[in-house]
């Protein structure tokens, strides 16, 4: 099948379409103004999404989930905090950089331009290992109109489980290779490409902070169906660009 084929583009979301380092590092930053104390809280930001990453990825392989991102966030940096000797970050800290600072994660200003001309020739599905309600109060933040949200959270079994990916081509009641999986993560791309997902890498260089730049832009071409460096150029790749 050809790109032509693409009934359905499913989105990566958490960095994608959202800047979650900038979110996170602010949210540590006024933490830590609020208690004079001062560190590098970009690195912080980035310690935090990953492990919490960690504790996601693959998850329901052994059995039913028992908490969602917005828990992982919580558990994650509770125990970052404990390492880092930054007790004093009280309550009401944990919760501003563990729910309120993700809950308002800003996307990257390419996206809403494009969505609707997106939407206008596809089904366009976050489809995320993000909670439900961060993707709804993010996509309220920031005007983002989905066709439909595929949280892992309703599914009981997360990304980069093969499940996870045949499951949301089975809700939108289309073949694998009909969907295209948009993503700025070479893992999400591979396993929805092992079950016959096209895909889409869009380049995110400041995911992880303008001190990854230099990584990221050094990277080898990508065995995708299509690689772009923002949206416009995803919708000139899906012939789009002639599209009002």
């Amino acid at each position: 099948m050809s790109l032509q084929d693409i009934k359905a583009l499913t989105f990566d979301t958490g960095g994608t379409i959202l800047d979650w380092h900038s979110g996170f590092r602010d949210a540590f930053a006024a933490a830590g103004g609020q208690h004079g104390v001062q560190r590098d809280w970009a690195a912080l930001a980035n310690v935090l999404r990953r492990r919490s990453l960690e504790a996601m990825v693959n998850l329901g392989r052994d059995g039913p989930p028992d908490y969602n991102f917005d828990q992982a966030h919580r558990f994650t940096l509770d125990a970052l905090l404990a390492e880092e000797a930054l007790e004093i970050f009280d309550e009401q800290d944990r919760t501003a950089i563990a729910w309120d600072a993700p809950h308002q994660f800003a996307c990257w200003p390419d996206f809403p331009p494009v969505l609707a001309q997106l939407r206008a020739h596809f089904i366009v599905a976050s489809f995320s290992i993000l909670s439900y309600r961060l993707i709804i109060d993010t996509a309220k933040r920031n005007g983002l109109a989905w066709d439909a949200v595929l949280s892992c959270e309703g599914m009981g079994v997360y990304k980069l489980l093969p499940r996870s990916y045949e499951t949301a081509a089975q809700r939108l009641q289309l073949r694998p290779e009909q969907c295209c999986m948009v993503a700025c993560h070479p893992y999400d791309l591979d396993a929805a490409q092992g079950v016959g997902f096209k895909t889409a890498l869009v380049r995110r260089p400041m995911e992880w902070g303008a001190a990854a730049m230099a990584e990221h832009s050094a990277q080898a071409p990508a065995p995708y169906d299509i690689v772009v460096d923002d949206f416009p150029g995803l919708a000139e790749a899906l012939g789009l660009s002639n599209d009002g």
